[in-house]
């Protein structure tokens, strides 16, 4: 008898959304179509050798490489003889997002990784020079061969977030936390949401400069106690602007200020509790949960 789907047991164990999400300054995405296997760099029908490439290339600069792939059916032989690609760095007040395509995806060993992790965009756009400044696009976890619940749950939601947006809807093969089906990318802020419902209304969100809290996994540009910190300011303060607040600081304090001029210091404190497993007929680990306080002065 199978077990619980990891959603499921994400759901039922309570296990909060903050703090999940993949820590990256910046996203590369390369267009991929066909099948794409459990580690998609190496396993779908782009040379894995430049695949592994590419990984190397952005873990050196903590930089988020994705495939991605429009919404609907991909047939096994298809071959892309042009290809999109996404550049977005993510720092607020700073974050852009590039496209351009190339018909060669090896053009992506010459991009500058340093350049797009730093969000110097001169420079990034000087190294690949097919990109242009587009507007924001989302990306839906549909990978099925990692996780069954990305395809089950991720596919409808981005076909029906496609049928409004059909130029800005991508699915993806891997945003960490297939226990969160369905997740979901939006670029060029790197917000992260999880169990997301209506896919449609965080783009929109994200066009409009706002933060959708409703399933907010995190900002990817903090690492995940700063996502806490930020998300449980945002909270308490009704801060939705997207850009409005900065966070600095380590694990245990951290300092959230806002561009109005207010500052407040958040301790984070994480802690074990409750079990599920991470993916879908993996064995159970412990679910991570976190405290968050401001410190009044």
């Amino acid at each position: 008898m199978l077990g619980p789907t990891c959603s499921g047991a994400s759901a039922a164990a309570g296990e909060p959304l903050i703090g999940s999400a993949p820590a990256a300054a910046g996203w590369v995405c390369l267009e991929q179509d066909g099948p794409w296997g459990a580690k998609a760099w190496t396993s779908s029908h782009l040379d894995p050798a430049l695949g592994a490439a590419i990984e190397q290339a952005a873990a050196a600069h903590g930089v988020r490489p994705s495939l991605v792939r429009r919404p609907g059916r991909h047939a096994d032989d298809h071959v892309s003889t042009s290809r999109r690609v996404l550049v977005a760095h993510t720092r607020p007040g700073a974050s852009w997002l590039l496209a351009g395509s190339v018909t060669d995806p090896h053009a992506l060993l010459d991009l500058d990784w340093k350049a797009v992790a730093t969000g110097d965009r001169d420079a990034v756009g000087r190294s690949l020079p097919s990109l242009t400044t587009a507007p924001p696009q989302l990306l839906v976890c549909t990978n099925g061969t990692r996780d069954t619940c990305c395809a089950r749950l991720g596919r409808p939601v981005a076909a029906a977030a496609a049928a409004h947006h059909p130029d800005r809807v991508w699915e993806v093969t891997h945003t960490s936390g297939h226990r969160f089906a369905p997740t979901t990318v939006l670029l060029p802020s790197g917000s992260l949401h999880g169990r997301v419902l209506d896919a449609a209304s965080l783009l929109a969100a994200e066009s409009e400069g706002r933060v959708e809290l409703a399933g907010f996994r995190g900002r990817s540009t903090w690492p995940p106690a700063g996502q806490v910190a930020e998300e449980h300011v945002r909270r308490r303060f009704d801060v939705t602007g997207l850009d409005d607040l900065r966070v600095a600081g380590d694990d245990g304090s951290w300092q959230v200020s806002h561009r109005d001029g207010r500052r407040w210091t958040v301790t984070v404190t994480a802690y074990d509790e409750g079990e599920r497993p991470e993916s879908c007929g993996k064995e159970s680990k412990p679910v991570t949960r976190f405290h968050a306080e401001i410190l009044e002065s």
